[in-house]
């Protein structure tokens, strides 16, 4: 057995690492161990020191970002936009005078959806589609007034937090939409909108998330490097995808894993 130290090891590396305006996060677990995490900064950027922050943004993200971030990516519907599709199936139901659950459990997000999202078929194609899959006879203006009311509002708090955390890094927007859509959010949420350096748009640019091509898309029309980009998304499946090119990624499940995670960008 060596004999005990007299801890100025510990003294040494505490002060070098306050020194680089680095931290140290300690992760314990019962009968596993201890595991130290020692964070030095690679460029001047901002270093998130919140604990709590640090603590949360982990259990989202699965970690804490582990490249400088340069830019923020949001989608719209569900992370900046409150949607809900029952809306819509309500509509679709009371013109076809069939049940919601009728109406809900024929809809699919099937090759003709996506189509339509990468602007590769018009609203009439689409919605003779959802006609035939879905087996009610409605007219194309009926089905127009429920694919409208897709849209609630803004999500709360929203706006303040992109405007604050704005002046801090470049912030854009990246959609799966289609043109019926987006000429209704475009027009509904002017004022949120105007905070993005760029709103992207699956049908303008004919790629749609998940699909790679489409984050490569992205990252090449604002200048930076995927692993330098941080992207929010309610879809887990976007969020795979934005992964699978080398993205940061947040997993929106509610409102506070935005604010949670941009408190950590305004520390």
């Amino acid at each position: 057995m060596g004999r005990s130290g007299t801890g100025l090891g510990m003294a040494v590396v505490w002060g070098t690492v306050q020194d680089h305006r680095g931290y140290i996060d300690i992760e314990s677990k019962e009968g596993k161990g201890t595991t130290f995490y020692f964070y030095l900064p690679v460029t001047r950027d901002r270093i998130v020191r919140n604990e709590a922050i640090l603590e949360y943004m982990r259990k989202t993200m699965g970690n804490i970002p582990s490249n400088p971030v340069e830019a923020l990516l949001f989608d719209l519907g569900g992370v900046v936009i409150e949607i809900d599709f029952d809306r819509v199936f309500s509509h679709w139901a009371l013109s076809s005078n069939k049940s919601l659950e009728i109406i809900r459990s024929k809809f699919a997000f099937d090759s003709a959806y996506e189509r339509h999202e990468r602007g590769e078929i018009d609203a009439a194609e689409y919605f003779a589609s959802l006609r035939k899959s879905m087996g009610i006879n409605i007219t194309d203006e009926e089905f127009l007034a429920g694919w409208n009311s897709l849209y609630i509002g803004e999500t709360p708090g929203v706006s303040t937090l992109l405007s604050e955390v704005g002046e801090k890094l470049p912030i854009y927007a990246f959609t799966n939409s289609n043109l019926t859509h987006q000429l209704v959010w475009s027009k509904k949420f002017k004022q949120v909108l105007s905070l993005f350096g760029e709103v992207f748009v699956s049908s303008e640019i004919g790629k749609r998330k998940p699909e790679p091509a489409a984050f490569h898309a992205i990252s090449c029309k604002i200048g930076v490097q995927p692993e330098n980009i941080l992207f929010f998304d309610d879809s887990l499946e976007n969020i795979e995808g934005a992964k699978k090119v080398g993205m940061q990624t947040v997993h929106v499940r509610s409102p506070k894993d935005i604010e949670i995670t941009l408190k950590a960008f305004l520390v």
